[in-house]
């Protein structure tokens, strides 16, 4: 048997200790977590003002940071629950689900001196708020897999496979640095094995092999987070194309270590393709697997968010002069998306989710591939509503239209800018 890398070695610790501890904290509060393995090992527990042992957790911190990134699995079949989640208001929506609890005494670390924490993630089209810290942490992401019959038109709807039951799974926030714990837990009784692939993820099959659970299991496994993006993850079972057309995608931002610069309003929009045919119950669609085989097929919906009319029915709102990010992502699995805001220019544009290059300036539409992603920024000064659209103009009457509510603010509605003179 080999023997791991000193740097491994600690991160393996981590995991081990982290899954024997019956809780986790975020940066607020105390959030009980059940244990994967069952096991009952006992974790030392610091006040987070402490100053005694905070210069030998850095010197752990530090060589946690330059360790590679590893991935391990556990099993057997516990599965590890969340509490209910409050809603927080992080992005000026309802749907942002951060995990809650009583508020916390002390942080709990890991042997590599990293405060084990609660990940932060949101219901789309919401973005969890960025963590006030300036340290890497080991963020506990716990995910469940399972199906939901869900509207996907006014007159449809469709049994999705789903990452914690929504489609798209939720938006995972983290920071470059971060060690994050995923604890992937299959709850799917139509017996189908599910896994994730991180885009953001350095290894094998982005750990698709570490996270694949059959019903009934949950599979635990730890990585290190060495790029900053805005970053797609999937489900990667076969056949992959097949979980991937039935929902099972969303987005992680792992951001820079200086964090972004803050913003008015965060959104997060997925684009996605829904490849369908009539099933036996009236409105009940079924998935038309030969139908995404033939690439040169037009899909029955074209979405954002996992059904026509999610940014219609239910629009983003701004007030004039906010300062807004969109972090976008194309789930495909076939089709290119060309996003595009009538009347409203891109300041900065964030290709292909590179959050370090500069970005670019006054861009019109922007072109993600399946599979990738992009950051738009843009100032509201005009009031009123604009269009979300592809401009691959057809697939708008396929359902991939969205509104932007610009609300106004006072008396000045920009003349200057805009003046429809009657």
């Amino acid at each position: 048997m080999s023997k791991l890398p000193s740097g491994a070695a600690v991160l393996l610790v981590g995991l081990l200790a982290a899954a024997a501890a019956s809780t986790v904290v975020d940066a607020e509060v105390l959030v009980p977590i059940g244990r994967p393995n069952g096991n009952s090992g006992r974790l030392h527990w610091r006040h987070p003002q402490a100053a005694q042992g905070h210069a030998a957790e850095a010197k752990l911190a530090d060589a946690a940071r330059g360790s590679a990134a590893k991935a391990v699995s556990i099993r057997p079949a516990a599965a590890a629950k969340l509490p209910a989640s409050a809603a927080v208001p992080s992005s000026g929506l309802p749907g942002a689900q951060m995990a809650a609890g009583p508020p916390a005494a002390a942080l709990r670390y890991n042997p590599a001196g990293l405060p084990v924490v609660a990940a932060l993630k949101a219901r789309a089209p919401a973005v969890p708020r960025a963590a006030a810290r300036d340290r890497p942490v080991q963020a506990v992401l716990q995910i469940d897999t399972h199906t939901a019959t869900l509207p996907v038109s006014p007159l449809h709807k469709y049994t999705w496979w789903t990452f914690d039951g929504t489609v798209p799974g939720p938006v995972v926030r983290c920071r470059l640095g971060d060690s994050l714990e995923v604890r992937h837990t299959n709850r799917d009784a139509t017996g189908l094995g599910h896994n994730i692939d991180f885009h953001a993820v350095t290894g094998p099959g982005g750990g698709a092999a570490a996270t694949y659970a059959e019903p009934g299991e949950t599979k635990t496994a730890l990585f290190k987070l060495v790029n900053p993006g805005l970053f797609i993850y999937h489900c990667a079972a076969p056949p992959l194309p097949a979980h991937v057309a039935n929902g099972m995608y969303g987005l992680i931002l792992v951001e820079p270590e200086t964090g972004l610069p803050p913003v008015d309003k965060e959104f997060s929009v997925i684009q996605s393709e829904v490849y369908a045919k009539e099933g036996t119950a009236p409105g009940q669609l079924e998935h038309a697997y030969s139908d995404g085989m033939d690439e040169n097929f037009s899909p029955m919906f074209v979405v954002y968010n996992g059904a026509v009319g999610a940014l219609t029915e239910k629009p983003l709102i701004v007030d004039q002069d906010d300062r807004v990010r969109i972090y976008f992502g194309n789930a495909g699995p076939n089709k290119i998306a060309t996003f595009h805001i009538i009347g409203m220019v891109f300041d900065k544009v964030y290709r292909d989710g590179d959050l370090i290059s500069p970005p670019g300036r006054s861009i019109q539409t922007v072109v993600v591939p399946p599979g990738g992603a992009v950051v738009v920024e843009f100032t509201a000064v005009v009031p009123g509503d604009y269009k979300m659209l592809d401009h691959a103009i057809f697939r708008v009457d396929k359902g991939c239209v969205g509104i932007l509510k610009v609300r106004p603010k006072g008396t000045d509605r920009r003349l200057d800018l805009f003046d429809p003179v009657e």
